[in-house]
């Protein structure tokens, strides 16, 4: 496949060593002329990335067109020929843009090009830009706007990239997140906590007007969604924590921060592996089913894959919406059927909070009072008490209309959520009470990077952001990327790919 003699590949190394020549010159002479730092290091890493460039090209000039001979034969036994005229295609890397001139084969010229040898033998990606630079470009669009990373990485690689290509990108590489949570290994056994915690929630995501969607990015709807309309995403999340036994007063004192100033509160176990999905899905009757079937689902396989043989204690922790108490009793396996529902506490005790506002002003000491006071009984377990002393409560002071169908509906929550308020037998046995877990995964899933300034989304960008996030946010970004680059040259160039059983892509494509 090497096309160049031995000559030329001398002019070359000549070359390069030249420019490497040139760069220690210009650290000499920055040091004789009294440059400053930055003068120096920006020269340096401009220099720097024009070698790179440099080098990168000569190497791939040592493969010249890829010629393979005349004819060759595909991995499904068909002869294909080579065309007459060699095709152009473009690669870009965090180096620059370089253009390849490569023999191609197929039938004749105007048909499907059946092989391209240069492209398999590069390992290149379907895409112009490299997998290097997509790793660079959406590690950070998943933390940041897209045109903040195209100025970003402008401004240090040297060369623009569109909002339009990042976006596409994006996409693209989303398609590869299903199947890699299907692929992923259960964690080490001996690094897992004693518990294993699920849990769930939704969040809405600002949709932008069906008819207002950019050309070419995603057809408009039929449906005509008004611009700011939001769709419930839901995301769940699974880890394993090891127990954290706490005294009712010990939970009540950290809530009102009552402790003693200057005691250190007790250490809580880190969650061990904490991984979170989302998913925003619709089926045509617009019901989110598809989407609760996705995170429910994987939220099953991870309990099992993760407690194959059933010593650990499963806790569902999670608040009031009985939608998704229902979905953990269908999706999640039979195996877990003594699986421990606990409503989250944190939630509850805003339904406290409103109860007080019924009978004391906002903001008022007496209605502080009044929190604390029911919480530290529900702490206990005593949730019928607290039941029947707000429906009292209700009837001592009269209360009608609004007031009296509030206090109503907040018993009525009580009393249907009475089975997973059991505290003190949770405390007991070092389980978790809050669902910080998910509620922080919801701030920093969406909220964090999907509600900025003037932010609209499109469904299909917006389950890639959700896809590319939870990705980073599950601290997999590496392995995902390396699962992705197998699964793309497996599928690109399964030929290649099956000569070696340990096949990984080159780091220079």
């Amino acid at each position: 496949m090497k096309s160049m003699n031995d000559a030329t590949c001398e002019i070359k190394s000549q070359k390069l060593l030249d420019e490497f020549a040139e760069i220690l010159e210009f650290v000499q002479t920055g040091f004789q002329e009294r440059r400053t730092a930055h003068e120096v290091e920006t020269g340096l890493w401009q220099r720097m990335l024009k070698l790179g460039g440099s080098i990168f090209g000569a190497w791939l000039e040592l493969f010249g067109d890829g010629d393979a001979g005349d004819r060759i034969v595909l991995e499904d036994g068909r002869e294909v020929r080579r065309l007459d005229v060699l095709h152009r295609r473009e690669i870009r890397n965090v180096f620059g843009l370089f253009e390849l001139m490569r023999a191609v084969y197929g039938t004749r010229e105007g048909q499907k090009i059946e092989a391209v040898p240069l492209d398999e033998r590069l390992g290149l990606p379907q895409g112009k830009n490299s997998y290097l630079l997509q790793d660079w470009d959406q590690g950070l669009v998943a933390q940041m706007p897209f045109a903040t990373v195209g100025g970003m990485l402008a401004r240090i690689l040297g060369f623009p990239q569109s909002v339009h290509t990042l976006e596409r990108d994006q996409r693209e590489m989303a398609t590869a997140a299903e199947d890699f949570w299907k692929d992923r290994p259960a964690p080490p056994a001996e690094r897992e906590g004693e518990i294993l915690v699920c849990t769930a929630d939704g969040k809405g995501v600002s949709m932008r007007g069906g008819a207002k969607a950019p050309a070419g990015v995603e057809p408009p709807s039929t449906g005509g969604v008004r611009p700011g309309t939001k769709k419930m995403a839901l995301l769940g999340a699974v880890y394993t924590v090891d127990p954290f036994v706490r005294t009712p007063e010990e939970v009540l004192d950290a809530l009102f921060q009552d402790a003693p100033a200057g005691e250190p509160p007790p250490s809580r176990p880190r969650p061990c592996f904490k991984y979170v999905r989302a998913a925003l899905q619709r089926d045509a009757t617009d019901s989110t089913e598809p989407q609760v079937q996705a995170i429910f689902g994987w939220m099953a396989d991870q309990a099992t894959q993760r407690n194959p043989d059933g010593d650990k204690e499963v806790v569902l922790l999670m608040d009031g919406q009985e939608s998704l108490w229902t979905a953990g009793c269908v999706y999640l396996p039979e195996t877990l059927a003594d699986v421990t529902e606990i409503l989250d506490l944190l939630h509850a005790l805003g339904y406290l909070w409103e109860a007080a506002h019924l009978f004391h002003p906002n903001g008022s000491d007496a209605a502080r009072a009044f929190v604390k006071e029911r919480a530290r009984r529900i702490l206990h377990g005593e949730i019928a008490a607290v039941i029947h002393s707000l429906r009292w409560l209700g009837t001592h002071h009269k209360l009608k209309g609004k007031r009296r169908d509030a206090l109503k509906r907040i018993c009525g929550y009580f009393h249907n959520n009475a089975h997973r308020m059991a505290y003190d037998v949770y405390l007991q046995h070092g389980f978790p009470i809050a669902s910080g877990v998910i509620e922080g995964a919801c701030r920093c899933v969406v909220k964090d990077r999907m509600e900025g300034s003037g932010m609209r989304w499109v469904m299909a960008g917006a389950r890639a952001m959700l896809d590319m996030r939870c990705v980073y946010l599950s601290d997999l970004w590496d392995e995902f990327t390396t699962f992705r680059i197998q699964r793309e040259s497996r599928r690109l160039y399964p030929g290649y790919a099956a000569n070696d059983a340990d096949f990984s892509q080159p780091l220079a494509a």
